[in-house]
């Protein structure tokens, strides 16, 4: 009994439980500044834009977790919108070709950033920012700047009623995070794969003297880096319709700020993926409270910034205590 009182009072659980009961404050607050804001159609609507920066805080969630980091986010995210329309055309029968390779261009810049950072010594943040140049210029050039004439199609109709169906009353887009949040956190909690990973966070070295395959592992990360966002670019044009330039822009921060209210150590080794889905709700309550205050940009830009600044400093100093 003790033992599993131990289990749900971690220090990573009691994060997680903070970042839900933000979310549940934040709606509350909501509720009282604007009527109907916890209204069933709204809290799906909520939810179903949680999804977005959920999946892109998946693979972010796993770098961090080994104290790296992926700034090449939102052109990966947003090459992959583009190249799933330009892909498919539109068209159902080329879907399945175009997800394939939406997902395998994703993996393929996670598995560069991956290689340079562990065999070239290259510092992920600088790394990963070059990537994002990288990626930008290489979709801006093949598409012409976005006036080429397969840019204007839509995504195919199968993948737009993947994101916008709904089974058993709920979006098929929220099931779909449900099933990665469950993958994602087995894998973290109950696997080798998991157990490398915070490994590798608390002290490379001490996980390659146990017999971690430490650079194997780091690439493994960050091509799954690569693959949600490749993911959350293709649901997002399934969203949409069509793809636009700068679509993944506020996928960076947002995907960051969930990690870190979610309690994922940006210093790594320790924090749950559960913990930073909770965080991409709490996120998206925040800003729809803001804009229910009529809060301008700037004004927004601010209070997350300050947010992100406050957990990490009482982070900071419960790892100091």
């Amino acid at each position: 009994m003790n033992n599993l009182v131990r289990l749900f009072t971690t220090r990573d659980v009691l994060r997680v439980y903070a970042a839900y009961g933000a979310a549940i404050l934040l709606f509350i607050i909501g509720a009282l500044v604007h009527p109907g804001f916890a209204s069933l159609p709204s809290v799906t609507t909520i939810l179903l834009i949680s999804s977005f920066i959920g999946m892109v805080a998946a693979g972010q969630c796993f770098v961090v977790l080994i104290g790296g980091i992926d700034l090449s986010v939102p052109w990966v995210l947003n090459a992959a919108a583009i190249l799933l329309a330009t892909a498919s055309l539109g068209q159902n029968g080329r879907a399945l070709y175009a997800i394939l390779l939406t997902l395998g261009m994703g993996g393929l810049a996670g598995l560069a950033n991956g290689i340079f950072v562990v065999w070239f010594e290259v510092p992920a943040v600088v790394m990963t920012l070059a990537m994002n140049g990288i990626v930008e210029g290489l979709t801006l050039g093949l598409s012409s700047g976005m006036t080429c004439g397969a840019c204007a199609s839509y995504a195919p109709p199968i993948v737009q009623q993947a994101v916008h169906g709904v089974f058993l009353g709920i979006p098929t887009a929220l099931w779909l995070w449900l099933v990665i949040i469950i993958i994602v956190s087995f894998a973290l909690s109950f696997t080798r794969f998991g157990r490398a990973t915070y490994a590798i966070g608390n002290n490379p070295r001490a996980a390659f003297l146990a017999g971690v395959n430490v650079n194997l592992t780091t690439v493994a990360l960050y091509v799954l880096s690569g693959v949600f966002s490749a993911l959350a670019g293709i649901l997002l044009v399934g969203f949409g319709g069509q793809a636009s330039l700068g679509m993944g822009d506020p996928y960076l921060f947002q995907s960051i700020a969930a990690v870190v209210i979610g309690g994922v150590s940006i210093l790594g080794g320790s924090g749950l993926y559960v913990g930073a889905a909770a965080g991409a709700i709490s996120l998206t309550a925040l800003v729809s409270v803001l804009l229910a205050l009529n809060m301008p940009e700037y004004g927004r830009s601010i209070i997350y910034g300050l947010v992100i600044l406050a957990l990490l400093l009482l982070y900071g100093r419960e790892e100091r205590q």
